[in-house]
Order: structure tokens, then sequence, then C-alpha cells
């Protein structure tokens, strides 16, 4: 499918986006749930890498531009398929800082996958007001430089809401101003980079518990006739940064805490904020996830969408294409909580039940610049991907040190496949470049050719694959004592007294296709 003129404008990295660097932004809002309209501003601080007279920024048609000013001069601007280019009546220089006021109103709209900007009710008749748009974008409910390459250093949150509602955003907790009009204003602060769609407001009549993973402040907001079934589920947040921290190192938001906040549909990973809907349950709503038995054993939204902390908002792809970086090694953080947990073996398993979800009908990585949107199997084929890497390794003192030097590496910032592909050629000093380009940029995963000679007690062996120089070695022969081959696209021939029945190969540590002939 064409990428729309609204995806090639949100994507691409143009000229008025690579003219300025983000700093912070002040996103201060009035939210009415009677009305459903939200009003108010973003404070935008940005320095020029290039000198100019007009920046990009995005907000969709459907919400009000009220005015932007620069200082008390209103600034013009066109917007269009929700880009909005803001012009400034002199050149702004290169190195220079500078601030703008963007003020906007309007019923932002309810629409994608987890509803953008929803507003609700609980099942007590209260306002349940939330944002969830990492699908459709952050500039569906307020202005920003809508894109995945450029973060903010940091950022403030201010949320006013009627007086009987609690906010929950992103970051530190602040404290709240009670105003004169039946409203509070909820502050909340974020030390950290912030890719824009973790951005998230969270509007109910919370109550709050909270606890301790060592110096890390856990808070937990959910709604009253929930709050016995959380303070038992949410323990479950302990064990997970247990698993994280041993193989990645510390929680990446120590300043912001960790925060798991009660919502109505499934789950999201905002930053320091995650939402969870999985009903208080062990699996994925209610059901065996990975069906092979061993997803009932865990609460899937808490340990996946907490996974993202570590890769998706601490370290975050640059282009959207990209975002493999994010749910593949999020859902590969999965099979490793298992194993931390439990054993290799289970955590093994655990990933191969994925291998029913894939299609392999198109590339993980698809076009980049144009908002392209990957397939499912960049969370799947993704894992399974990362855990064949392993298996490539074949040295697990090597692969966890390898991994956690990965993260530490690119920690706070957005990365493409090329910086990955990079940095495990270094680190490793093998050329993967052909095996990870297989599994992200082909439809198709490897097939391992066997040709057995039974009159001669020999087999010949290749890869079938599109990728030019793949040539991954791989474990075969009799599960006993496994021999390493290093099949490439040529055919090659070696001796076996194995019959084409005992010839085998761990499908389970590689994820390819076996075709014995």
């Amino acid at each position: 499918m064409l990428p729309s003129r609204a995806d090639m404008l949100r994507g691409a990295w143009g000229p008025f986006r690579a003219n300025n660097d983000l700093l912070y932004y002040h996103l201060d809002v009035r939210v009415d749930p009677a009305t459903q309209i939200i009003s108010g501003k973003n404070t935008i601080r940005f320095k020029m890498v290039k000198d100019g007279s007009r920046i990009q920024l995005d907000l969709n048609e459907a919400l009000k531009i009220d005015k932007i000013v620069f200082g008390s001069a209103p600034l013009k601007y066109e917007r269009g398929s929700g880009a909005v280019f803001v012009d400034f009546p002199q050149t702004l220089r290169a190195g220079q800082t500078y601030t703008i006021d963007f003020y906007y109103s309007g019923h932002p709209l309810t629409t994608g996958r987890f509803g953008g900007f929803v507003w609700s009710k609980d099942p007590a008749g209260h306002p349940w007001i939330y944002t969830s748009c990492e699908d459709d974008g952050a500039s569906i409910w307020w202005p920003n430089k809508d894109q995945w390459r450029d973060e903010v250093q940091n950022m403030d949150i201010s949320v006013e809401i009627p007086n009987d509602l609690v906010d929950v955003s992103n970051g530190r907790f602040e404290g709240k101003t009670q105003l004169t009009d039946g409203y509070t204003r909820w502050n909340w602060s974020v030390h950290y980079p912030i890719n824009n769609y973790d951005v998230s407001l969270n509007i109910g009549n919370y109550v709050h518990f909270g606890g301790h993973h060592g110096a890390l402040t856990l808070d937990y907001y959910v709604l009253p006739q929930d709050l016995d079934k959380a303070k038992k589920q949410f323990v479950q947040a302990q064990g997970m940064l247990d698993a994280y921290t041993h193989y990645f190192g510390p929680y990446p938001f120590m300043k912001d805490g960790y925060k798991l906040i009660e919502v109505p549909y499934t789950g999201m990973e905002h930053q320091s904020a995650v939402t969870y809907g999985n009903g208080f349950d062990n699996g994925y709503m209610h059901r065996d996830w990975a069906g092979v038995g061993v997803s009932m054993k865990f609460d899937f939204i808490i340990i996946h969408e907490s996974a993202h902390e570590w890769f998706g908002n601490s370290i975050t792809a640059a282009d959207r294409s990209d975002m493999w970086i994010h749910e593949g090694w999020a859902t590969y953080l999965e099979g490793l909580y298992v194993e931390y947990h439990w054993n290799k073996d289970l955590g093994i398993k655990y990933l191969n039940g994925f291998k029913s979800k894939i299609a392999n009908r198109r590339p993980i990585v698809g076009e980049r610049g144009v908002n392209a949107n990957p397939p499912e199997d960049q969370y799947f084929k993704g894992a399974l991907m990362l855990n064949t890497l392993r298996s490539v390794i074949n040295n697990d003192a090597k692969w966890f040190a390898l991994i956690h030097g990965f993260y530490q590496h690119f920690k706070y910032q957005n990365i493409m496949t090329e910086d990955v592909i990079r940095y495990f050629n270094q680190q490793t000093g093998m050329n993967l470049k052909p095996f990870f380009r297989q599994y992200l940029f082909h439809a198709q995963i490897p097939v391992l050719e066997l040709l057995f000679h039974p009159d001669e007690h020999t087999v010949s062996y290749k890869w079938q694959a599109e990728e030019p120089g793949f040539a991954m070695p791989i474990k075969a022969g009799d599960p006993a004592h496994w021999q390493t081959l290093h099949p490439t696209l040529e055919w090659q021939t070696m001796k076996t007294d194995l019959t084409k029945d005992q010839f085998q190969v761990p499908t389970d540590l590689y994820y390819v296709n076996v075709d014995k002939q």
C-alpha cells in the first residue's frame, strides 16, 4: 500500500525537521470531561543546527491552532495533512536556542488500535480518560515534532482536571495545586529523553499504592474495586525488574520511577508509566499466549510492556520501519524472563511457541521515511532471530556480555538497524550483516537444504537464502554430539553414517526451515 501524504510528511526527515534539535517540552493542558475538549499549550525549546526561518511541527487537523507565539510575537504558519510549518520573521541562527509556545484546543480523535485519545467511563460511572497513540502518532492529541529520530532531553507535563479525578502521566510526580474553579493541576517531570508516543495522560478515579525495588520507587494506580487484585498481581513487577536488571543493567529511568496504571485496553509501554489492562491474570487476556504451556506462569502485559523500558523507551528506533528494535527485543526479553526464573530450556520452548504466529509474507524492515508500519512478524520473527543469533555465537557467557554491552552502549539513543549490525560485527569480529539482512530485509527465512547419498555415506548441504553471502553456521547431525556445519549458498559435501531420518537439525535453536532429500 502506498504511503499517504500525511505519512510522508510525518515520516520524512525533511529539511524543516533536520534543521533543529529538540531540547524540551512543557505540555500544559486542561482536560474537560463534560465537553470532551482539551485545551492548552506546548512550550517547545529547540536548538538550530542550521540557519533557517522555518521549522516543521505536527498537529492533527481535527484540532484547532489557537496561536503560535515567539515571546509575545505571533508567528505565521501553514498546515496540511497533519503537518504545521512554522515561519519566523528573521533567520534563526545555527547553535542558538529558541522557545515557542504552541496554543491549541479541540476534541481529539478516538481512533486506531488502542484509541488515540479516549473519553470513557469506568464501571462506577466516573470519567476514565486515556491516551495511547503509537500507531497514529502523538500529534493526534498534542502539538509536537511527531517523528522518532529526535527526542527532547527532558519534559514537564501539567494537566488540569476536575478536583475529584487523578491524572497519572510520565515521570516523577511533582505535586498538585487546587485551582479556584473546581479543577486541580497535576504536575509531572520527565528527567530523561522520551519519544512522543510515550507521553500519556491517564485520568480516572484512581487509588494509589506503591513499594520499592532497591532504590527504585514503584507506584501503582488502579480503580478502587481492583485494589486487592492489583496488590496480588503487581508483585510480578519485582521479578521482572530482577530479570531485566540481571541481563541489561539497572532500570533506565530511576529518577522518574516505575509505574503501572490500570486502563480499559490491554496495555502500552508509556515511559515510566506503563499502562495495564490484562485483567489481573496470568497469560495474555486469560489465554496461553505462546501455546506451549509456559505463558500462564506470568502476566504477559507486565513482562512485555515493561521490557520496553529498556528496548523502545531507553533505546528507540530512529525510524518507524526499524520498530523490531522495540518489539523483537521486548519479545525476546520475555524468553529471558522465563529463563531467569525457571530455566533455559523453558525459555527457548516459550520463544518457539511463537512460530505459528509468523507469516513471512513481507520483510520486517520496510521503506524508511514514510511512517511505515512493520508487520507483526517484527515481534515473533525478531525474537526468534535473536534466539538464533545466540546459537550462532555459541557461547552463552559471551552472548550475555554481548547483549548487556549492546544495551549499555546505545541506552538513551535513537538508532537504526545498521547501528545494531555494526555493533555486533565489531564486538564479535564476525560478518553478521548477511545474517541480519536475511531475517530483517527479506520475507522468507533461510532453508538448509540437505541431499543424502546413502551409498556414499555422505550428505551435501547448502543454504537457500536471498541475501548474498549468507553463510550462517549451524549445528546438525546427532543430537548426542552435534557438529557445526558452515553452509554457504554453494553445495558442500561431508561424510556421515547417519540416515536421513537420523540426521537432525535443532530448529528450536535456529529459526530455519530444513529440506531433506
